[in-house]
């Protein structure tokens, strides 16, 4: 059966922040798709059932999917995966979150949440996430110019109330293969927890989108992780 890799992308950026990796998979022969998450907030919570209708939207049906999360699009893999009914084989966090084994999961850790409220408008809605930081810190992300205006433009603002939300983690859901990939902390803690579940875990040293600087590195990554190279 064909493979689809299935590359989803925080909600808090856009698809751009995978593309060069979805572009690098297929020149080497193998089908990518990017989902575009940026609308999932439109409309009333829970938002988590609009992120799995619009990956099973952009998913060809009667192929076998790698699934690849990036930041905190890792913790909708497992409800991406029951969503995708039995075409999922593979799950690969790349520099995201970990889900638990079962049991309901926090987008945000609480220790973040004042600093997520700081930032809140009266109007309940978070700026952009690059304008969260200092200048200097977005472009050591994406040193070139034209990438960080493209990464930045599409970005949604979210409501806080997206980051206070917590998601069903449906049981058994890594029974496939699991592995991560880590570029650098603070996803020290999340690599020793993979390990610690048996999970191949791979280091490629960078920022935390590293997958817009350095996607051949990334795509030759996640072909050993997923065992499709």
């Amino acid at each position: 059966m064909k493979t689809t890799f299935v590359l989803v992308h925080s909600p808090a950026v856009g698809p751009s922040t995978w593309a060069p990796v979805a572009e690098s998979l297929e020149r080497r022969g193998h089908a990518a798709v990017v989902p575009d998450l940026t609308g999932v907030t439109a409309g009333e919570t829970p938002y988590w059932p609009r992120v799995v209708e619009k990956v099973r939207a952009a998913t060809p049906p009667g192929t076998s999917v790698v699934l690849a999360g990036h930041s905190n699009a890792g913790l909708y893999l497992p409800l991406i995966k029951e969503g995708l009914d039995g075409q999922v084989v593979a799950c690969v966090f790349a520099d995201a979150s970990l889900p638990p084994r079962d049991g309901p999961v926090k987008v945000a850790e609480d220790g973040f949440l004042p600093f997520l409220r700081d930032l809140a408008g009266p109007d309940g809605m978070l700026p952009r996430w690059t304008d969260w930081w200092d200048e200097e810190d977005v472009v050591a992300l994406l040193p070139d110019p034209a990438v960080r205006v493209r990464v930045a433009a599409e970005q949604p603002r979210l409501p806080l109330d997206y980051y206070t939300q917590s998601l069903p983690v449906p049981a058994g859901w890594d029974d496939v293969r699991c592995s991560l990939l880590w570029y650098g902390p603070p996803y020290d803690s999340i690599a020793e927890e993979a390990a610690r579940r048996g999970w191949p875990v791979t280091r490629l040293p960078g920022q935390h989108l590293h997958q817009v600087i350095d996607p051949e590195g990334v795509t030759d990554a996640l072909l050993k992780l997923s065992g499709k190279s």
